[in-house]
């Protein structure tokens, strides 16, 4: 039996739960790839689920290990892959889990080829910020060139690939950053940076047709009173006020990621990066072992992109 490093959670609970392990390394079946993993993002999901907090909607079965996002090297290919082949450099993600370990399945149709112009490490920032960014602005937000967007959360690991693609898109951009990164975010082609620590947005902002929210708490309300009348606020962390929505007259939406099928969208998102249109950014990284220090940087937020794992 082939065996592998990996994290497991064995019960809901604080970080402590994150235990380095020896396990078995898992074969592919019809449709997946085994990744050999170089490196793993670490995302809010990752410790919401460890936390429990998700249970009612995405119960674990334990052990399990963690991880949605990774940057790797193709080791085998199940049956009926033919679009990869061993030895090739990839990215992608895994709704299932998972990467938080030296190898991962990942489904061949939630993969594509690593950017060139990127490290494995700067790759395992990409795929999920990037395609839920993509996502939220064109495909559930119909954003268009000209709109004025307002983007709460510029720096994160969602919110630097949604403000260069509205500005790409041609949209007006308007974000929310902490002082030490308001240079960084209009340098990805921000129009307008609000710090949140000196100002508030209702106070500056007025008249958007778009708001993502990708930090909740207090902001959300505040981002609610910033809309035009018919405008729109899709959220991936708050909990809009549906009363104060309406109103405003304006609508409200959790954003819903339709990961089932990325390949396509990550081929773009690859091409895009190495044609130098986006670009991405790493908070913090840490070894395979240091996963409970990863996470808690990660609860802790006020982050600058993505906290990465190095496995390889």
């Amino acid at each position: 039996m082939t065996t592998m490093r990996a994290i497991q959670v064995h019960a809901y609970g604080d970080a402590a739960q994150l235990r380095l392990e020896e396990i078995s390394q898992p074969v592919p079946g019809e449709g997946e790839v085994l990744v050999r993993v170089q490196a793993s993002g670490v995302n809010a999901l990752d410790w919401k689920i460890r936390l429990g907090l998700l249970k009612d909607i995405m119960p674990s079965r334990f052990p399990y290990v963690p991880g949605i996002e990774l940057a790797g090297v193709v080791e085998r290919v199940g049956p009926g892959v033919t679009t990869f082949q061993p030895g090739q450099a990839v990215f992608g993600h895994i709704m299932a889990g998972g990467s938080y370990a030296e190898y991962c399945l990942v489904p061949a149709q939630t993969l594509a080829p690593k950017p060139t112009a990127l490290s494995f490490d700067e790759a395992a920032t990409v795929p999920i910020g990037a395609v839920a960014a993509w996502q939220a602005l064109f495909a559930q937000g119909q954003l268009q060139a000209g709109q004025r967007v307002l983007i709460l959360g510029g720096s994160g690991g969602v919110g630097l690939f949604a403000v260069q693609l509205a500005h790409r898109h041609g949209a007006q951009v308007i974000t929310t950053t902490s002082t030490s990164n308001v240079a960084f975010v209009r340098s990805l082609g921000a129009d307008t940076v609000i710090d949140y620590t000196q100002t508030r947005v209702e106070d500056e902002v007025h008249q958007v047709d778009l708001v993502l929210d990708t930090v909740g708490g207090e902001g959300t309300a505040g981002a609610l009173v910033t809309l035009k009348p018919g405008g729109t606020l899709l959220t991936t962390a708050g909990q809009p006020d549906e009363r104060q929505a309406q109103t405003l007259g304006v609508r409200t939406a959790f954003f819903n990621a339709q990961l089932g099928d990325t390949a396509q969208l990550l081929t773009t998102i690859s091409r895009l990066i190495d044609e130098g249109q986006l670009r991405t950014s790493i908070a913090a990284t840490f070894e395979l072992r240091e996963a409970s220090k990863a996470q808690e940087l990660s609860q802790s937020g006020h982050g600058r992109g993505r906290i990465i794992l190095h496995i390889a």
